[in-house]
């Protein structure tokens, strides 16, 4: 709790379904001045407005969360603006940070910035083997450039940044519109949702035969706070659960846990994304002690409950 006293925190993305539980978990720690900008005062992808930021806050610690983000749908919708948004938003923030002389930089990335076959586990010395998957490139390209951004900095400049790559992340209050979900709270949405209208089947995505890792959003918060504290180089780490599941088994075991045993019918006409997605975690234990500790089943659970719940309230 000491690494944290008396530190000038700016979170972005500080209201977010992950930086939410990341400034609560910073509160835990004794970190008494953090300061999440929000979006209708400080428009990231302005230099001025990040110029602006910084003056104002004269941060110590900046982690740097916000994200233009959405699940296979949004990006092929928004290739563009969702490239632009988060390269300018990214590249701003790393600039002014050097230039103000803030003690840490803390990049997140994405593991969409790995190429579309890498072999599986993903390992951080394969990130430059080829190009992404087709539908989330522009995203995960822009994200990647942070990487670049952080070990040419401290090349140079001997800026201190950090680059984590967090796999798909899950839990309650996560975004469950389906037009920009991603693909665990569009299936809790879809299954309890036919519950309640007595529906006996839902249509999903694919084919159901990619795979991914889910990782629990208390134990990316923890990751990526434990990194702050002890990490103090640019090469990327992943930060993962170590578990892949099929989608189509994550979609049974989701139905199993909702209660829903209607049919799960396979849109085959909308693509799949990348075929497999399965991380080596073994950098991030090594280097500052991170390995989840929540089960997938355990945290779907608690991920079900929050969306009935919040269901339930949004209907009062």
């Amino acid at each position: 709790m000491s690494w944290w006293a008396n530190k000038k925190i700016v979170v972005t993305g500080g209201a977010g379904f992950l930086g939410s539980r990341l400034v609560e978990k910073l509160g835990e720690r004794g970190a008494g001045n953090v300061f999440v900008p929000r979006s209708r005062d400080y428009d990231l992808v302005r230099y001025d407005d990040v110029v602006r930021l910084y003056r104002e806050r004269q941060p110590d610690i900046v982690i740097h969360l916000a994200a233009r983000v959405g699940g296979i749908g949004a990006n092929r919708a928004n290739p563009g603006k969702f490239f632009y948004d988060n390269l300018m938003m990214g590249v701003q923030l790393m600039e002014v940070a050097r230039l103000t002389a803030v003690e840490k930089f803390v990049a997140i990335g994405t593991i969409c910035a790995y190429p579309k076959f890498t072999p599986v586990p993903f390992k951080e010395e394969n990130l430059w083997d080829g190009y992404p998957e087709e539908t989330n490139a522009p995203y995960g390209l822009a994200k990647k450039m942070l990487l670049v951004q952080s070990q040419a900095y401290r090349q140079q400049y001997g800026f201190n940044s950090i680059y984590l790559l967090p796999v798909n992340l899950y839990g309650p209050a996560d975004n469950a519109d389906l037009e920009t979900s991603h693909v665990i709270p569009a299936i809790i949405r879809k299954c309890v949702e036919a519950l309640r209208d007595k529906r006996d089947e839902i249509v999903l995505w694919g084919t159901g035969n990619p795979t991914r890792e889910f990782l629990y959003v208390d134990d990316a918060a923890e990751g990526i706070l434990l990194a702050t504290e002890k990490y103090d180089a640019s090469d990327a780490v992943n930060l993962g659960s170590g578990q892949e599941i099929s989608i189509r088994d994550l979609a049974n075991l989701i139905s199993r846990l909702t209660g829903f045993h209607g049919r799960i019918i396979w849109d085959t006409t909308k693509p799949d994304g990348q075929p497999r997605r399965g991380l080596d975690t073994s950098m991030a234990k090594r280097l500052f002690g991170f390995s989840a500790s929540t089960p997938l089943e355990s945290g779907l659970r608690k991920t079900i409950e929050g969306f009935r719940a919040n269901t339930l309230a949004a209907a009062r």
